[in-house]
C-alpha cells in the first residue's frame, strides 16, 4: 500500500481571495491538484492559511488591464477548476465570467464562493461569517444562555464555505470527465452553515431539540457534554453521552452514580453540572490527563494552539509541521491507495 495524492493532473486557478477561497485552494494542493493564485502583487501576497509549505503558484496580474484579463484567461483555458470569491458581477464585468471561460474551456468547472449566494436579495451585500451563519439559524444556537457567541470564522467561511465548495467542484469534476461538460458551482456559506446543522434541524422538526441555548444535551447544559476548569485554570472536555463513557467519567471522579441525581432528568442537570465542577477542581489539568489516560470515558484536555502541535496523539500522526520555526496543521485526510491512482480527470 503506498500513500499518494488522488488530485495529480489537476488544475487550478484561484482569483486570489480571503478567507474560504484560499482554503478552498490549499485543499486541492495539499491532495495533489496544481494550483495558480491570481493576485495584483505577489509579493505583498501573504495569508495565514497558505503558509510556504503549500505549494501554489503565485501570478501577479492587472485584472483591470486587457493584457491581464487576456492572461488569467489562458490560464483559465487550460483548467480543470476555477475558484472565485468576488461579489455577484463582479467577474462578468472582468470579461472572465462563466460564460466567458466556457467560451474557451467546456469542460471548466466555475467555482463561486460567497456568502449568500449568487441570487436573492442579499446577493450584493456584504458580510462577513458571522452574518452568514446568523442567517442560518446556526448562531442562534451557540453560545451561553445570555448571547449569542460566534465561534470563530469556522462554521460558515471554512465549513460552510470551502468545505462545501470543494465538495461540490470535485462531483462536478466526475461529472465533466465522464461528458466533457462543464458547470458552474454555486457555493453560499449561509446555505452552507445551515446544512451542516441537519442534525439539528432534524431534531427541531421533532421537537427534540430546543431554540434556547444551553437547553440542548450538545450546547454545553448537560453535566456529561460540557467543558469543566481545573484547579489550575485550565479545561477538560468531557464528551461521556453514552453510559458505559458517563460510569467511566464518574469512577475517574471518584464519584458514586448511586448518590448523585439521575442524569436523565434535565431539571437535574444544573446539580450534576455543580457537582461535577467541584470535582473537577480539585485537581489540576495534568492530574486530570493521568486519571483518563486509562479510562475510556470521552475526557480530554482542552489544548491550547500552541500546545496542540505537542500533544503525543498529534505527533505521533505527525498532524503538524514546522515551517520556519512555527506549527502549522499538517494535509488531512490522508490518503492511502493499494494502486497507484491514475490522473484525475
Amino acid at each position: 500500500m503506498s500513500d499518494s495524492r488522488p488530485l495529480k493532473g489537476v488544475r487550478i486557478v484561484e482569483f486570489g481571495g480571503i478567507g474560504p477561497g484560499p482554503y478552498c485552494a490549499r485543499l486541492f494542493a495539499e491532495w495533489g491538484a496544481s494550483v495558480t493564485r491570481i493576485v495584483r502583487d505577489a509579493q505583498r501576497d501573504v495569508m495565514p492559511m497558505l503558509p510556504e509549505h503549500v505549494p501554489i503558484e503565485r501570478v501577479s496580474l492587472d485584472l483591470k488591464s486587457a493584457s491581464g484579463v487576456q492572461s488569467a484567461m489562458d490560464l483559465v483555458a487550460v483548467a480543470d477548476g476555477v475558484i472565485e470569491g468576488f461579489r455577484p458581477g463582479v467577474m462578468e464585468r472582468l470579461g472572465l465570467g462563466p460564460e466567458d471561460a466556457f467560451a474557451r474551456n467546456r469542460a471548466l468547472i466555475y467555482g463561486r464562493m460567497t456568502g449568500w449566494g449568487q441570487t436573492g436579495p442579499f446577493a450584493d451585500r456584504a458580510g462577513h461569517d458571522i452574518n452568514y451563519i446568523a442567517l442560518s439559524g446556526v448562531l442562534n444556537g451557540i453560545g451561553p444562555a445570555e448571547r449569542p457567541i460566534p465561534p470563530w470564522n469556522l462554521v460558515g467561511d471554512f465549513g460552510g464555505g470551502a468545505m462545501f465548495l470543494v465538495a461540490g467542484m470535485l462531483g462536478a469534476m466526475l461529472n465533466a470527465r465522464s461528458t466533457g461538460e462543464g458547470a458552474v458551482v454555486d457555493c453560499a456559506m449561509t446555505e452552507g452553515a445551515a446544512s451542516l446543522a441537519s442534525f439539528a434541524y432534524g431534531l427541531h422538526a421533532e421537537g427534540r431539540w430546543s431554540d434556547k441555548r444551553q437547553s440542548n444535551y450538545l450546547d454545553g447544559s448537560s453535566p456529561y457534554y460540557r467543558a469543566y476548569e481545573t484547579r489550575d485554570g485550565k479545561w477538560m472536555a468531557v464528551g461521556a453521552i453514552e453510559e458505559k463513557f458517563y460510569a467511566a467519567l464518574l469512577a475517574g471522579l471518584e464519584l458514586s452514580s448511586d448518590s448523585l441525581p439521575d442524569r436523565a432528568n434535565k431539571s437535574n442537570w444544573p446539580r450534576l453540572v455543580a457537582i461535577l465542577e467541584a470535582a473537577f477542581r480539585e485537581r489540576t489539568r495534568e492530574d486530570w490527563e493521568k486519571v483518563f489516560s486509562e479510562r475510556d470515558a470521552c475526557c480530554t484536555p482542552i489544548l491550547s494552539l500552541a500546545e496542540a502541535p505537542h500533544h503525543p496523539q498529534n505527533v505521533a500522526r505527525g498532524a503538524f509541521v514546522e515551517v520556519n520555526g512555527a506549527a502549522h496543521p499538517g494535509s488531512a485526510p490522508r490518503f492511502a491507495f493499494h494502486v497507484a491512482p491514475a490522473a484525475f480527470g
